[in-house]
C-alpha cells in the first residue's frame, strides 16, 4: 500500500511528558520542558511526535484518566504553553499527534459527575450503569485489565458502573449518539488548533456486545474480551468518526488495538474503509508472556519473533499498513527485554533492535530514551513504584494470594510499566538533568553512564546510529515501501530478510545472539553475491562477497545487493 502519505514516510517519537523534562523544579516533566528539547528531536531526525496525554486529569492512571478533554493539566503548563509547543514543532518540520482516550473518561469528568447523580440525569447513558444480579453481586463477571472486578458499586443510585481499567476510569457508552457527537466535537477542537492526528487509546474496546454477557468460563472474575474487543459496531463507529471529525483534515490515525489479528487489521487500515491509517498490535509484545498473561514471564525465542513478524509483514503487505514498535510507555525497555543490557552488549544490541524496527515495512516508532539505550530499572521496594497496574498486581499476588514477594518483584522488574517511565537521562548531573527537584519517579541509577550528553559526544553512540537509520529510510524508499521476504527462516541465531522494490533488493542480517553466527546466502540470492554494505552496527564491518558470512555478537548489517 503505497500512498506516499507523511505517516508512512516519517518516523514517530513518543513523548511521555511526565518523564521527559521538568522546567520548574517540581519533579514533574512539563510542556515548557519539552519545548526546551525540540532542537534535540530535530537533530535526531524524527518527523512526528506522539504526545501522551497532557489533558486535565487526577492522574490515577497517569493522565489516561481524563477529567477535561479540552484543558491542559496544571502540572504540565497552560494552553499557551501547549500552543507554543505546537508552533515550535511545526517550525522545525515536525508534526504533532495527540492521544485520544475515549473508551473511558475519569470519574471526575463533568459527564460522569452528572451521570452518577440520578437514573434520569441527561448524562446517565454516557456510561454503562447496571443493577447487580443480586445484593453485592456485580452485573457480570468481567475482570478489569488492572485486575479485580470491572464493575464498581455506587451508592447514590444503588447501581454499578463498568470500568474495564481502573475504577476511576468509567467506560463511555458509545451506543449513545450524543456521547459520540461530543467526542467528535472535541476531536475537531484539537484538529482546528492545528494538530496532525491522533493515537487512539484501546480504540477497539469502544463497542460492547449487547447485554454485556458473562465471560463463558463462569468464574468470579474472568476475561470478557470476546464481548468488547473489536465489538459489533466498531467499524461503524470508526467510519462515523472519520466522516464526522477527521474527513476535513490531513490527519494521521493509529489505533491501539489489543488482540487484533492481521485479518482484522486489514479491514481497519484499508484506505477504502476510511477507518484508521494503522494499528498497534500486541502479538510481538506477548512473545515473552506465559499462561495467564504478562506477569508470567517466559523466555522469548527468535523463532517466535520471526513467526509474528512474518504474519504481520505478509498479512498487511499491499492491503494495509504496519506500525513498528518494540517499546512504549506501557512496555519494558527494548534493550532489556529483547536485547542484552549488559555493559558489554548494550550498545550493540540496542543498535541491532533499532535496525530491525526501522527496516521492516511500516512506520517506526521510537519511545523516549530508546535512542540512547535506556534500560529497565530494579527499585529496591514496591513502595518506589507508582504505576496503578503494578501496585494492583503486587497487592493481589502477595497480600491476597500469598505468592512470594521475590517472585512477584522479578515479574515487575521484567514487565512493570514504570521501567519505561523513569525520567529521561539528559546528563550525569544530579537527577540526570531531568529536574532540579525531587523527581516524581526515581531516576535509574545508571544515568551516570547512560545519558543524552554522553550519546551526543560519542560519534559511535546509539543516538548517532538512530540518526543514520532515519536518514537511510528517508533516502531510500525501498525501506519504506519494499516487499518483505524472510530468508533462511530456520536459522536459530540470525534473522535475515530482504526488502524488494522497483527492481532493487536489500538484505538485512541480524544476529540476535551473543555468539558468533555463520550465514550462508541461500541459492536464490547467490546471483547477487556482491553487496554494498549500507549500514552496520560494528564500525569495522565491510562489504564484498556475501556467499558465506560470519556475524559477531549482536551484529546487524544491511546490504544493497548487486
Amino acid at each position: 500500500m503505497h500512498t506516499g502519505a507523511f505517516w508512512q514516510e516519517e518516523v514517530v517519537y513518543q513523548i511521555y511528558p511526565r518523564s521527559f523534562k521538568d522546567s520548574n523544579g517540581d519533579g514533574i516533566g512539563d510542556i515548557p520542558g519539552i519545548i526546551s528539547k525540540l532542537d534535540y528531536l530535530k537533530e535526531l531526525g524524527v518527523g512526528i511526535v506522539w504526545l501522551s496525554p497532557v489533558y486535565k486529569s487526577p492522574n490515577d492512571d497517569m493522565g489516561y484518566d481524563i477529567s477535561d478533554y479540552e484543558a491542559i493539566m496544571d502540572e504540565f503548563g497552560t494552553m499557551g504553553d501547549w500552543e507554543a509547543l505546537l508552533e515550535g514543532l511545526h517550525a522545525r518540520g515536525i508534526k504533532l499527534i495527540m492521544d485520544l482516550v475515549v473508551n473511558h473518561s475519569s470519574d471526575e469528568h463533568r459527564w460522569f459527575e452528572e451521570s452518577r447523580k440520578s437514573k434520569d440525569n441527561p448524562y446517565r447513558d454516557y456510561y454503562f450503569w447496571r443493577p447487580g444480579k443480586a445484593p453485592g453481586v456485580e452485573p457480570n463477571n468481567w475482570v478489569s485489565v488492572f485486575s479485580g472486578s470491572a464493575w464498581q458499586y455506587d451508592e447514590t443510585t444503588d447501581e454499578y458502573f463498568l470500568h474495564l481499567f481502573s475504577k476511576k476510569q468509567p467506560d463511555l457508552n458509545w451506543e449513545n449518539p450524543k456521547l459520540r457527537a461530543d467526542v467528535y466535537k472535541m476531536m475537531k477542537f484539537w484538529l482546528d488548533k492545528g494538530i496532525d492526528g491522533f493515537r487512539m487509546d484501546v480504540i477497539n474496546f469502544i463497542s460492547k456486545a449487547d447485554g454485556l454477557p458473562d465471560a463463558a468460563s463462569g468464574g468470579r472474575y474472568e476475561w470478557g474480551g470476546e464481548f468488547f474487543m473489536c465489538g459489533p459496531r466498531i467499524h461503524e463507529y470508526l467510519r462515523e468518526m472519520n466522516e464526522q471529525a477527521l474527513s476535513g483534515y490531513d490527519a494521521m490515525t493509529v489505533g491501539e488495538m489489543p488482540g487484533v489479528t492481521p485479518e482484522q487489521a486489514v479491514q481497519f487500515t484499508n484506505p477504502d474503509n476510511k477507518e484508521v491509517n494503522m494499528v498497534f498490535q500486541f502479538e510481538t509484545m506477548d512473545i515473552d508472556s506465559g499462561e495467564g498473561g504478562k506477569w508470567n514471564v517466559k523466555p522469548w525465542r527468535l523463532a517466535d519473533l520471526k513467526a509474528v513478524t512474518n504474519k504481520w509483514q505478509y498479512g498487511l503487505n499491499g492491503k494495509g499498513w504496519n506500525s513498528l514498535y518494540l517499546n512504549n510507555h506501557d512496555q519494558p525497555r527494548i534493550v532489556s527485554r529483547f536485547g542484552n543490557d549488559s555493559a558489554e552488549y548494550r550498545k550493540l544490541s540496542a543498535k541491532l533492535l533499532a535496525t530491525f524496527n526501522h527496516t521492516l515495512q511500516g512506520t517506526p516508532y521510537i519511545y523516549q530514551g530508546e535512542e540512547i539505550g535506556m534500560t529497565n530499572v530494579k527499585f529496591a521496594s514496591i513502595d518506589d513504584y507508582k504505576d496503578v497496574e503494578t501496585l494492583n498486581y503486587y497487592r493481589e499476588a502477595v497480600h491476597e494470594r500469598g505468592e512470594p514477594a521475590e517472585r512477584v518483584m522479578a515479574s515487575i522488574y521484567a514487565k512493570g510499566r514504570d521501567n519505561a517511565r523513569t525520567p529521561i537521562q539528559w546528563d550525569d548531573s544530579e537527577q540526570a538533568g531531568f529536574t532540579t527537584g525531587t523527581p516524581w519517579l526515581a531516576v535509574n541509577p545508571n544515568y551516570l553512564d547512560i545519558n543524552v550528553a554522553e550519546s551526543l559526544r560519542d560519534p559511535d553512540s546509539i543516538f548517532r546510529y538512530y540518526q543514520r537509520l532515519i536518514r537511510l529510510r528517508k533516502q531510500h524508499p525501498i525501506l519504506i515501501y519494499g516487499d518483505y521476504e524472510i530468508v533462511a527462516e530456520d536459522h536459530e541465531q540470525i534473522y535475515a530478510y530482504t526488502r524488494t522494490w522497483q527492481g532493487e533488493t536489500w538484505l538485512v542480517l541480524l544476529n540476535f545472539s551473543a555468539d558468533e553466527a555463520r550465514f550462508e546466502l541461500p541459492e536464490a540470492l547467490q546471483a547477487c553475491s556482491e553487496g554494498e554494505l549500507t549500514l552496520s552496527n560494528y564500525a569495522d564491518a565491510h562489504g564484498g562477497p556475501l556467499k558465506g558470512l560470519t556475524l559477531r555478537a549482536y551484529e546487524a548489517r544491511v546490504y544493497k545487493l548487486q
